[in-house]
């Protein structure tokens, strides 16, 4: 089970920047999934809840992303995207994609993506 994460790179302060989350040999839904979206780690940070959705549509930010960031994703497309706007210095960081499933006999598991740099300039 992997996910590729992308979309990342230099923005500046008020711009925007798009984050796909695709994930590889599988399809989203093919598992019990109990979330599926963003999370990031800034240097020297815990890693955080960015967004994700939480059962069928249900979702849930970050404090300080609320109003400016959001989740959405294209069945069709088998993508989960993070659209970022009004983007701030501080939203630099390495962006996770995380789901959250039960994959065959394995119980609930995190899984993770490789990360993808957001550096956002003043």
């Amino acid at each position: 089970v992997q996910l590729q994460a992308s979309g990342g790179g230099l923005a500046q302060a008020g711009g925007s920047l798009r984050l796909p989350c695709v994930p590889s040999g599988f399809t989203f839904g093919s598992f019990d999934t109990h979330a599926v979206g963003w999370f990031r780690q800034a240097q020297g940070k815990e890693r955080e809840l960015v967004a994700t959705f939480t059962g069928g549509d249900n979702t849930n930010y970050g404090d300080s992303v609320k109003g400016r960031f959001t989740i959405s994703r294209n069945n069709a497309k088998n993508t989960v995207y993070l659209q970022m706007n009004s983007l701030k210095p501080e939203d630099t960081a390495i962006y996770y994609c995380n789901a959250r499933m039960e994959v065959a006999t394995i119980p609930i598991t995190n899984y993770w993506g490789k990360g993808t740099q957001v550096t956002v300039s003043s």
